[in-house]
C-alpha cells in the first residue's frame, strides 16, 4: 500500500511539513549525491505561484544539508527554448536565494539515453540527473490545460535539456499522445521522494494561470501516481479519467486507487476548485468526444487582447511555428497547430487560453 502525506502548513513554518515528510519515507542521505528539483515553469514572481516557491525549497534543502550529503545541486530545465535564461529565471523567481549556492544550470550537459522511438529513439537528460544517488522533486499543486493536473510526474519533464521538449510535444501530436509521453520521461529516472507545495495552489486553466487557491499543506509521498491521484481527488477529478495516470499505473509505476492509499493527515477535497474547462469536458464524456475535443477541429490558442502585449515570446516558443505576430496580436495556423499549448505555458501575462 501507499502512503500519502498531507500536512497543514503556510510559507513561513513549512519546515516542520518537509521534516514530517523526510520521516514518513526516511532516505539515507549520508554520502550521497543529492539533486533536489523544483518546479520553475519560466522567470516569475513568488507571490505569481506558479513555480515552487523559495521557502519550501529553503525547508527542503536545509534539512537535506543536516543529513550529511556529499553534494547537494537544485536545479531545472525551466520552459520550452530558453535555456540559456536558466540562472536568471532562478533569480527571479527567488530560488536562487534560496538554493544557498547549491543551484546548478542543469541544462548544461546532458547525455543521451534510449527512448520510446515512437517519440524519438533517444533523448539527452541532464548530467546531473542520471549522476544523483537521490532525487528529491518538489512540485506544485496546479491544474494544466494539457494533462488536467501538473503534480510529481509532469514535474520531471524538467530533466531534459535543450530544444527536445519542442521535439518531444511535435512528436506527441495531441494532448493524448502528450500525456504517453511524459510518463516514458518519468519512467527514465524516477526520483526517491516528492515534496509538493501546495500552500498556495492553482486551479482553472494552469499551469501558468492567474487563478490562484489557498490550500495551506505541503505534501509529500515516495509514489508518484499515488501523490497525483491524491491530488486529483482533492480538486474533485477522479484519477482514472486522467490519461496519464492511466499509462502510469498501466507502466506498474504505482496506483492510484483509493484503497491502495493511506492518507497520513487530513485529506478533504476542495470545494468548487475549478479545472481546466475544455479538458474536464474532454474528460468526462466518451472516447469519441474525447478525440473530438482534442483533435485539431477545437483545441487552439485563444488569445486575450486586453492582456497581450505583443512580446512574441509564445511565437518564440512554438515547436512547429504555427503562431505568428499579426497587428501586435498572435495568430494560429490551425492546420500547423498540434494542441500542445506552450504557447500558453510560456505567455507572462496569462493572455492566452484554450479556445
Amino acid at each position: 500500500m501507499h502512503k500519502v502525506m498531507i500536512h497543514p502548513a503556510s510559507y513561513g513554518n513549512c519546515r516542520k511539513a518537509v521534516d514530517r515528510a523526510f520521516d514518513l519515507f526516511p532516505i539515507n542521505l549520508s554520502g550521497k549525491k543529492v539533486l533536489i528539483k523544483p518546479n520553475v515553469l519560466r522567470g516569475a514572481d513568488p507571490e505569481e505561484c506558479i513555480t515552487t516557491h523559495p521557502d519550501v525549497l529553503r525547508a527542503v534543502l536545509e534539512r537535506v544539508e543536516e543529513s550529511g550529503p556529499a553534494a547537494i545541486v537544485v536545479g531545472d530545465n525551466p520552459g520550452a527554448f530558453a535555456y540559456g535564461a536558466n540562472e536568471s529565471t532562478f533569480r527571479r523567481t527567488g530560488l536562487m536565494e534560496a538554493a544557498k549556492g547549491s543551484y546548478k544550470n542543469i541544462g548544461s550537459a546532458g547525455v543521451g539515453v534510449q527512448f520510446n522511438p515512437r517519440f524519438l529513439e533517444k533523448v539527452s537528460l541532464s548530467r546531473a540527473v542520471l549522476d544523483a544517488d537521490v532525487i528529491i522533486s518538489v512540485p506544485k499543486f496546479k491544474t494544466h490545460g494539457l494533462t488536467t493536473i501538473t503534480g510529481a510526474i509532469k514535474n520531471s519533464y524538467g530533466f531534459l535539456p535543450g530544444a527536445q521538449k519542442a521535439q518531444l510535444h511535435a512528436a506527441a501530436g495531441d494532448p493524448v499522445g502528450f500525456g504517453e509521453m511524459i510518463v516514458e520521461v518519468f519512467a527514465l529516472r524516477v526520483p526517491e521522494l516528492f515534496i509538493v507545495d501546495a500552500v498556495v495552489g492553482m486551479e482553472g486553466n494552469g499551469p501558468a494561470s492567474k487563478n490562484l487557491r489557498h490550500i495551506g499543506k505541503i505534501m509529500a509521498a515516495d509514489n508518484a501516481v499515488a501523490l497525483d491521484g491524491t491530488i486529483a481527488r482533492m480538486m474533485g477529478m477522479e484519477p482514472g479519467k486522467i490519461h496519464f495516470l492511466r499509462v502510469a499505473a498501466e507502466r506498474g509505476l504505482g496506483d492510484y486507487d483509493g484503497d491502495a492509499i493511506e492518507i497520513e493527515g487530513d485529506f478533504q477535497e476542495i470545494e468548487h476548485f475549478r479545472l481546466p474547462p475544455l479538458v474536464v469536458k474532454a474528460e468526462d464524456t466518451s472516447a469519441s468526444v474525447r478525440e473530438f475535443l482534442h483533435g485539431r477541429t477545437l483545441l487552439r490558442p485563444s488569445v486575450d487582447a486586453q492582456l497581450c502585449t505583443g512580446c512574441g515570446t509564445c511565437v518564440e516558443h512554438c515547436p512547429v511555428s504555427a503562431l505568428s505576430l499579426h497587428n501586435g496580436l498572435p495568430e494560429v495556423e490551425k492546420e500547423k497547430c498540434i494542441t500542445c499549448f506552450c504557447c500558453q505555458e510560456m505567455c507572462p501575462e496569462a493572455a492566452i487560453r484554450l479556445g
